[in-house]
């Protein structure tokens, strides 16, 4: 493992480096590289020589703004600083890119789209710069609204969360899956869903794999659930072996009340989900957040059985935490929040900014709160933020 490690958080189209210090569980932020349009999602090489980012000037949302700029970058990383340098050609994206991965090797990056759902895999040149579209032999069933791909530590399973939608009260739910295919030299195949209830009340948002079990752990993005499923060979079992909620009010759900990024720990012991609210209303003559668990929940995993038990739940001291990272020596745990807002405190109004939060994470897998770093992002969004060893 590298002894040097950067976070990089997105602003907008920026993408700013800070120096971690874990020990001591600071962040001092550094310099910046500003890309063609707004960062949506980062991924580094295996290698850790280069980051690959996704960028769009179409908003988040269903219904919101369509741009016309989508692009995959690759970037150098300084083996001294960190810092950041553009690094061969970017590729042209059809649309907004959602979310992105490599494989075990990184001789390959995937990108998912959500408006419309699709899924595209490009190959990289041996220096890490982007090569050029792999064209399928196989036509892809990309589900409804995808929201993350991810490829199994082991490189034969390639697997696409598709969210889904709500019920409004124009059109019907639209089910969620997780669409899984056979990987094998930039090539998808061997489709296979995993819908249980044919993916109504089924809402998968993101994943996460137990570093040495055959586990995987899928945030419930429409139910503030976790579920469990497992592995048997290279196929993923169609029903979810355990379920749990993350809330710990479920009776009192809010408005846009939802579960967000799983990440478990390196030593596969705990696995994390993150709460999100950020619906308001009105007060004093203020919007202001409506009081539903923006909160960091922690899960002990039986290491016999996989099932997560709950273990510890701690605020995130901000609104709408959209990441968070844990370093590669599982000491700390740094969560950063997507936009700011206001609060009712007693009968006064206060501001929350973004923030970047920082957590110790103990023995026993459970956190405490260290400090926050307010961010500025003007009219933009802090839509990314990672750790990075290098």
């Amino acid at each position: 493992m590298s002894n040097k490690l950067a976070l990089y958080a997105a602003v907008g189209p920026v993408l700013t480096r800070y120096e971690v210090d874990v020990d001591g569980a600071t962040l001092t932020p550094r310099e910046g590289v500003t890309l063609p349009a707004n960062i949506h999602y980062v991924v580094p090489h295996a290698a850790r020589h280069t980051l690959y980012v996704a960028t769009s000037d179409s908003s988040s949302g269903s219904g919101s703004i369509v741009g016309k700029t989508h692009h995959l970058s690759a970037f150098r990383i300084d083996p001294a600083s960190g810092s950041l340098t553009p690094h061969g050609t970017p590729a042209t994206l059809p649309s907004r890119p959602i979310h992105i991965t490599c494989d075990a090797a990184s001789k390959h990056v995937m990108v998912a789209f959500n408006r419309p759902s699709e899924l595209l895999v490009f190959s990289l040149n041996a220096d890490g710069s982007i090569a050029g579209l792999v064209a399928q032999k196989e036509a892809l069933d990309a589900g409804i609204f995808a929201h993350q791909i991810r490829i199994t530590p082991d490189d034969k399973l390639a697997i696409l969360v598709t969210r889904g939608n709500d019920a409004t009260k124009d059109k019907p739910e639209d089910p969620g899956a997780l669409k899984v295919f056979h990987f094998r030299d930039g090539q998808l195949s061997g489709e296979v869903s995993i819908a249980p209830n044919k993916g109504y009340g089924f809402g998968p948002r993101h994943l996460d794999f137990h570093p040495d079990k055959p586990w995987v752990y899928v945030a419930l993005e429409r139910q503030n659930q976790l579920a469990v499923f497992k592995r048997d060979g290279d196929a993923i079992q169609a029903a979810a072996a355990y379920t749990v909620g993350t809330l710990a009010e479920p009776g009192k759900l809010r408005p846009r009340q939802m579960v967000g990024t799983v990440r478990l720990h390196p030593n596969g012991r705990t696995v994390y989900v993150a709460n999100r609210q950020d619906a308001s209303v009105e007060f004093a003559g203020r919007q202001v957040n409506a009081g539903g668990e923006n909160s960091l929940v922690s899960f002990a995993i039986d290491q016999t059985t996989g099932e997560p038990k709950p273990a510890g739940r701690t605020d995130t001291h901000g609104l709408h935490c959209r990441n968070f990272a844990i370093d590669p020596s599982g000491r700390l745990l740094v969560a950063s929040h997507i936009s700011g807002g206001h609060v009712r405190d007693g009968d006064t109004v206060r501001e929350m900014r973004p923030c970047l939060s920082l957590f110790r994470i103990g023995a026993d897998g459970n956190l405490s709160f260290v400090r926050k770093y307010d961010v500025d992002t003007g009219d933009k969004h802090m839509f990314w933020m990672g750790l990075i060893d290098y």
